[in-house]
C-alpha cells in the first residue's frame, strides 16, 4: 500500500516538496524555501493529493497537519532523497591508477607512428592496468563511437553528422620527403622537379582528397611508380630508392626523424587540416572518456 504509493512517487521534485511541506507545515514557507511561487506549490501539492487519493496536509488551528499516509511516507520519502543527493554529491570516479578496462580508439595508421606510442607510454605511467585498442576510421567509426565499441576517434573525420562533439588538437600543413642522399635534390625541390620525379601514392593516407584536389587544379600529373595502402615500410623503401612522398606534415616529420631521409618544402600550395578527437554525446559526461579524452589533449594539443 504505502510502498506503491511511494513507488508511484516518482518525480524528485514532488519528492522535495514533499518533504518541505511536511516540516514546515505551511505553503508560503514551503514556497520561500524551494524559492518557488506559492501557485507552483500549490499546484504540486494538487498532484500529490492526486497521485495518493489522499489530502496528505490539511489544515488545522495550528496550521496544516499530516495525514496519517503522510506519516506514514515520510520516512521512506527522505530516504530516497537521501539516496539521490548521495549520488548526486558522489557521482561516478574513474580512478586511472585501479582501473582495469579496454580503451578502444578510431585512428589512422599515420597516428600509430605519430600519436600510438606517446599516448601508450604515457598511460601505461598513470593507468598501469588500462589497456589500449587501436581501431580503423573507417565509414563506421560514427556508429562504433555511438554504440560504445570505440570511445574515442583522433584524425582528420569531416564526415561525422550531428551528435558528436570534437575538440580540435593540431593542424597540418604538407611536406614531401625523400632520402637524404637523393641526387637531384641536393638544392631543393622545385615545381619542375617534383613534375618529373618519380612518386609515392598513399592510397588511404590521411587528407588524400585534398592532395588530389590541389594535384588537379595546379595541373600536376604525377608519375606515381609505387602505390601503397598506408605507411608501412615507406621508410626503407624511400632510403633505397629515388622515390618521393607528399605527406602531411606530422608523419613525415616522423618518418624523416626514423633516419636516412630528408624533409623539402612542397613546391605547391595544399590545403591543410585539423586533425580532432572526437566522440559521441551519450559519453560526454562519462568520467572515464573525459579522462581519456583530457589525456589525449595534454598530450598532442598545440596552441
Amino acid at each position: 500500500m504505502v510502498d506503491e504509493h511511494h513507488a508511484n512517487l516518482v518525480e524528485n521534485r514532488l519528492l522535495l516538496l514533499f518533504e518541505v511541506i511536511y516540516a514546515v507545515r505551511n505553503v508560503t514557507s514551503a514556497a520561500e524555501q524551494l524559492g518557488l511561487s506559492q501557485p507552483t506549490i500549490s499546484i504540486g501539492l494538487g498532484k500529490l493529493r492526486r497521485q495518493f487519493n489522499d489530502p496528505l496536509f490539511v489544515r488545522t488551528s495550528k496550521g496544516m497537519r499530516p495525514t496519517p499516509l503522510a506519516d506514514a511516507l515520510i520516512d521512506p520519502v527522505r530516504a530516497v532523497l537521501q539516496a539521490l543527493r548521495h549520488l548526486s554529491d558522489q557521482g561516478p570516479i574513474f580512478d586511472p591508477w585501479t582501473a582495469n578496462r579496454m580503451f578502444r580508439i578510431g585512428m589512422t595508421d599515420a597516428s600509430h607512428i605519430t600519436l600510438l606510442p606517446r599516448l601508450l607510454a604515457h598511460i601505461r605511467t598513470i593507468a598501469p592496468h588500462v589497456q589500449l585498442e587501436a581501431m580503423m576510421i573507417d565509414p563506421s567509426i560514427g556508429q562504433a563511437l555511438e554504440s560504445g565499441k570505440a570511445d574515442l576517434a583522433l584524425g582528420f573525420i569531416p564526415d561525422l553528422e550531428s551528435g558528436f562533439y570534437q575538440q580540435a588538437l593540431y593542424t597540418q600543413d604538407w611536406i614531401c620527403i625523400a632520402a637524404s642522399d637523393h641526387p637531384r635534390l641536393t638544392a631543393g625541390l622545385t615545381l619542375p622537379t617534383y613534375k618529373t620525379e618519380a612518386h609515392i601514392g598513399i592510397v588511404h593516407g590521411t587528407g588524400q582528397e585534398l592532395l588530389e584536389d590541389a594535384l588537379k587544379s595546379n595541373g600536376i600529373e604525377r608519375r606515381v611508380l609505387l602505390r601503397l595502402p598506408g605507411f608501412l615500410g615507406l621508410t626503407g623503401i624511400l632510403s633505397a630508392s629515388d622515390l618521393i612522398v607528399t605527406l602531411p606534415r606530422h608523419i613525415g616529420e616522423t618518418l624523416v626523424a626514423l633516419g636516412g631521409l630528408a624533409v623539402h618544402a612542397c613546391p605547391f600550395s595544399i590545403p591543410g587540416f585539423t586533425v580532432k578527437q572526437h566522440w559521441h554525446a551519450r559519453y560526454h559526461h562519462d568520467p572515464a572518456n573525459r579522462w581519456l579524452r583530457g589525456i589525449c589533449a595534454e598530450l598532442f594539443a598545440r596552441n
